[in-house]
């Protein structure tokens, strides 16, 4: 596709659906009508690059769908000398959208792989006030902090205290939490007078902040779980299904109490159980064996 397509869509997308979705701030349309979503795709995702919809990328992440961003960015009310600090660069995306609308960004990303292609694909692009760090996001960047507005694109638990203490007077923070990671709510903080004000905006899905203040690592989380307890085989009664297995691999089959021995018509031994246990090798026959104890014994009982 050539450039004038590619504009084409990006007129589209925000004419067309991100008006009608809601996005009002003019400031923000203008700034997304001026990025190139397609440069921060792979080659074979550029056609998509402008559907509202999320991308992969890298590393197992995703490029935020554009009314995502957009939603995001407008709940910052950004001016134009404001220092801003986001969470989760990805693609550098985001960040160049909001380089458009502030003076400085700092953006922090946890996978190497993906903060130096961001990085690299920012300084290519011109978006020379983005500075990009690998690092644990959930520590923020406490370096450059105070920040006038900060922005996290993944899902928090909560709201990583460093984040908060890192800003302004007067700052706000936009932050996807909830407490499963499948499932979160957009909320903006706002700092006055030393104290936080919370106010949740919409429902939202992001991939988990993983970090010292957010997530654990997957293979931690599986690493320090309990493995539920062996479940009882009832006592007294062949494992069945271990001696399917056992007969069809060879192996020497298990064994089994042989049920009651009679001696004559209607009379059993008084020693109803017999103790030396016996090898079972056919499944079937040790039911058949069981099916007819129980219910002779059952004719027995009743004189039916």
């Amino acid at each position: 596709m050539s450039q004038s397509d590619f504009k084409r869509q990006r007129k589209r997308l925000i004419e067309h659906e991100l008006r009608s979705l809601g996005i009002r701030d003019e400031a923000v349309l203008h700034a997304m009508r001026k990025v190139p979503r397609e440069e921060f795709v792979s080659e074979g995702l550029r056609e998509f690059a402008y559907r509202n919809t999320p991308l992969p990328i890298e590393s197992g992440q995703t490029i935020s769908q554009p009314l995502i961003v957009a939603s995001m960015t407008e709940a910052l009310a950004l001016t134009p000398d404001e220092r801003v600090l986001e969470i989760g660069t990805g693609s550098g995306y985001s960040a160049a959208v909001l380089s458009q609308l502030a003076r400085e960004v700092f953006t922090v990303e946890r996978h190497r792989e993906l903060a130096l292609t961001a990085e690299e694909r920012l300084r290519r692009l011109g978006y020379d006030n983005v500075h990009v760090l690998h690092a644990d996001g959930t520590r923020g960047w406490p370096e450059k902090a105070p920040f006038d507005a900060i922005v996290v694109a993944a899902g928090s638990p909560d709201v990583p205290r460093p984040l908060l203490e890192q800003l302004r007077e007067g700052g706000r923070l936009v932050i996807p939490a909830g407490e499963t990671r499948g499932s979160q709510r957009l909320v903006r903080v706002v700092r006055r007078d030393g104290e936080f004000e919370y106010e949740p905006l919409t429902a939202v899905r992001f991939v988990p902040l993983i970090g010292e203040a957010g997530w654990q690592e997957e293979e931690d989380r599986q690493r320090t779980s309990v493995p539920p307890p062996a479940r009882k085989r009832r006592p007294g009664l062949p494992e069945i299904n271990s001696a399917k297995r056992s007969t069809r691999s060879g192996k020497a089959p298990i064994t089994g109490r042989s049920p009651p021995r009679r001696t004559g018509k209607g009379r059993r031994k008084s020693n109803a159980y017999v103790q030396p246990t016996r090898t079972v090798t056919n499944t079937s026959c040790t039911y058949r064996r069981w099916t007819r104890f129980f219910c002779r014994s059952r004719s027995h009982r009743t004189g039916s």
